[in-house]
């Protein structure tokens, strides 16, 4: 006489695949915003006192009007030695770029991924309904996406 299983049937694992993890679930929100009156000098400090290599530079309503960044700031210090001139006294007006991409807050990670592939931006500011609502970085889609390896990867 066979011996009779009283386990009963297994329970299938069904893997949890977050297909649906959004910008907005993984941006950062505290963002470290420039004006365009700011001083060069108050931003590049900000750089060092916050670790950052960059932010929005935003209007006084708060609206989004560009991005300043250490490679914007870059080619005028290079350009300033060479034709020995201050570059300290100059505002977020004259390094900013003024064409800004953005990235809604409703795309996926995986889109958000793609975009960075197809750009060399090492970040975004991420907009909703036409509000800067955070900023996103290559460095936050990787950490997202080792999260979810953790939980549903094998």
């Amino acid at each position: 006489m066979p011996i009779k299983s009283f386990q009963g049937e297994r329970a299938s694992r069904s893997k949890i695949l977050n297909k649906n993890l959004l910008v907005s679930d993984i941006m950062t929100r505290d963002l470290v915003v420039f004006t365009k009156d700011q001083s060069i000098h108050d931003v590049m400090e900000k750089f060092i006192k916050y670790r950052i290599s960059g932010g929005p530079v935003v209007d006084k309503a708060g609206n989004l009007i560009g991005v300043i960044s250490e490679a914007d700031c870059m080619k005028e210090i290079s350009d300033s030695r060479y034709f020995n001139l201050p570059i300290l006294d100059k505002t977020v007006a004259h390094f900013m770029t003024p064409k800004v991409d953005v990235i809604d807050a409703d795309k996926t990670i995986f889109e958000a991924a793609s975009m960075f592939f197809k750009t060399s931006r090492r970040r975004f500011p991420v907009m909703d309904k036409d509000r800067l609502v955070g900023q996103i970085s290559r460095k936050d889609i990787v950490i997202a996406t080792l999260n979810i390896k953790s939980q549903t990867w094998r």
